[in-house]
Parts: structure tokens; sequence; C-alpha cells
């Protein structure tokens, strides 16, 4: 960011400032005043004996002084260069498959709930990778595309931000997942595409085994990798269903057999991670993106943003406070 005037002449309109009070000194300009005279009685002419009020005096004339500033300011054409980056080649294509079960309400990621720990470190891989394109499959009993591939980080993660537990109903279809995953990316023409499947249980639901979807990403061309959620032993569980608004709390044994996550994640080329921290899980998947990283072309766009109307409406601010100050307290007419 880089902030500039486009018409930087305009300041020497500031030397207007110095020379008014060098000819008003000179009493070349002098102020409009309408003496009423009775007689020549000899005393003082007008002065503010109240020190406060010859303060105000002051002060709203550096006000007026100020307001010319800002609109010499303005003349100038203040403006903030933003540089982005805009990609001419795909980058990395990855689609996020999100347990949301309700099993993934159990608190044993520091003081986190897994889901909150999958959505935290999603969005920081996002945000610190802007040139993929990623995309969003929220997994329980179904499976739904929650955002399709893009590269409006913005829109994804505020998208991934609202992933409820038991959203998707009570139940883990990894299969049913992984099949809408290779069918909304398959279509691509990415140099790489990759599922990550987030989730803390065995398959369980849906009428597609994983085994079958997965070798169907093999075939594809799709790696997939998946990634194992929670410690093992009796953690505690507390959530609201979406759908019923009933509260559920409790705790809840964890211990799920990974030999399935591990084989699918195998016959798509990819791996399994097993995570019991939030560390470990940031971890996990800063590999899985330095594993599909793709170099891209890119050039350096600028863009201008004109911060002339904001100077003039500071030099407004500034004569309108001016005017009260003489106008109602001052009482002085101007």
């Amino acid at each position: 960011m880089n902030f500039d005037f486009m018409n930087p002449v305009g300041f020497l309109f500031l030397l207007l400032i110095p020379l008014f009070y060098v000819f008003r000194k000179a009493k070349l300009f002098s102020k409009i005043s309408m003496p009423l005279t009775f007689s020549d009685w000899g005393g003082w002419v007008f002065s503010w004996n109240d020190r406060f009020r010859k303060i105000l005096s002051v002060f709203s004339e550096v006000l007026c002084c100020i307001a010319f500033i800002f609109v010499v300011l303005a003349f100038c054409q203040p403006v903030v260069h933003h540089q982005e980056r805009v990609y001419t080649s795909r980058g990395t294509q990855i689609i996020f498959v999100v347990d949301t079960s309700p099993s993934m309400a159990a608190r044993d990621m520091g003081d986190s709930k897994r889901l909150d720990a999958a959505i935290d470190a999603i969005n920081k891989i996002t945000e610190s990778n802007s040139g993929g394109t990623y995309g969003l499959i929220a997994m329980g009993a179904q499976a739904a595309v929650v955002v399709p591939l893009t590269n409006d980080i913005a829109t994804f993660n505020k998208r991934l931000a609202g992933l409820e537990v038991g959203m998707m109903g009570d139940g883990t279809a990894i299969g049913t997942g992984l099949a809408l995953a290779i069918y909304h990316i398959n279509s691509t023409k990415a140099t790489r595409k990759c599922v990550v499947i987030l989730t803390d249980g065995e398959n369980n639901a849906g009428q597609i085994h994983p085994e079958t979807a997965a070798k169907i990403a093999k075939d594809n061309s799709i790696t997939l990798y998946t990634v194992g959620i929670g410690t093992r032993g009796t953690v505690p569980l507390e959530y609201i269903d979406p759908i019923t608004g009933k509260t559920f709390s409790g705790y809840y044994e964890s211990n799920f057999d990974s030999s399935g996550l591990e084989n699918i994640a195998m016959l798509a080329n990819g791996r399994y991670y097993s995570v019991e921290s939030i560390s470990s899980l940031s971890s996990a998947l800063s590999s899985i993106i330095k594993k599909q990283d793709v170099v891209q072309s890119y050039y350096i766009k600028t863009i201008d943003e004109n911060f002339y109307d904001k100077f003039l409406l500071a030099a407004l601010i500034c004569l309108g406070l001016g005017w009260f100050i003489k106008r109602f307290y001052l009482q002085e007419f101007i």
C-alpha cells in the first residue's frame, strides 16, 4: 500500500495562508467592520475579557485555516495505491469434505470442539495460500456442496464458518462425501486435483462404499488425503441440534478404527494423518498444501483508491464547527 498525490502542484496554494496573514498584518486586508460611534469618549475598543472566549476565537480561526488546508489536499488528488496478484494460470484445486456428525462436537482439541478446530485450520490455510481454488462439502448422514470450487477466499471462509454440528444428520457417509467431491472436481482442467476428508469416525451411512469412491478418484488422477481428528478415550461432548434445537450434553467414547481412512487414502495415492491437537492439524494441512503446490504465473495489478472526498468532508466539518463557535457561542455575525 502506497499513499500518493496525483496533483502535487496544488500544494502551492498553501502559500496563500502565510501571504494572507502578511497582507493582513500590513493592513492590506482587514476585517470588515461597521463602526457606530455616538461620541468620541476616548474609551477602549471592544476586546474579550473572558480568557476562554479569546481561546475559542483563535480556535475558530485555526479551524478555518485547517479547512482550507484540507481543500488544498483534496485538490492535490490524494490516492492510495493497492497492489494485488492476478493469477493467469490455475493452481491446485482442493475440495475439503468436512464431517459435521454429532461426534465432531467433542471438545478434545485443546479448548475447542473438533469441528471448530477443523474450521480454523482450513481458514488459516486458505488465507495464506490465496492462489489456490477451494471447494467445501459438508458431510454427515448425507453430503452436500456448501461452496463449489472458487478462488473467492472471503466467500469460501464465510460459508466455512457457517458449518454446524448435526447439520447433515447423525452419521458419517464418507463414501457419499468423497463421491460428491469427485463429481465436482473431475470436470475442471487444473494440473492437480485433491480431496481432503476431515473426519473423526468410520463410514456408517450412505450407499457408496468409500473404497469404490477412492478407486474412482485414482482413475481420474485425483489425490485423496484423509485426516482423522480427535483423541482416544472418553471426551466431553455438547451441541445444539440445528434442526430440532435440542441440546445434547454428556460424554463420548472416542475410539474408531482408522484402517478404513488409511486404506482409501492409499488407494487414491494419498496419505492418512492422525491429529490429536490443533498444532498437529495445522501441520497436516500445511503438509498437504505443500505436496499439492503448483507454480503459478501472475502479474501485479495496481488499484487506486481516491481520498479527495474524505478530505473535502473533513474541510466541511472544520468549517461547520468554526461557524458554530462564532455564531452561537461567540455570537459574532460572519
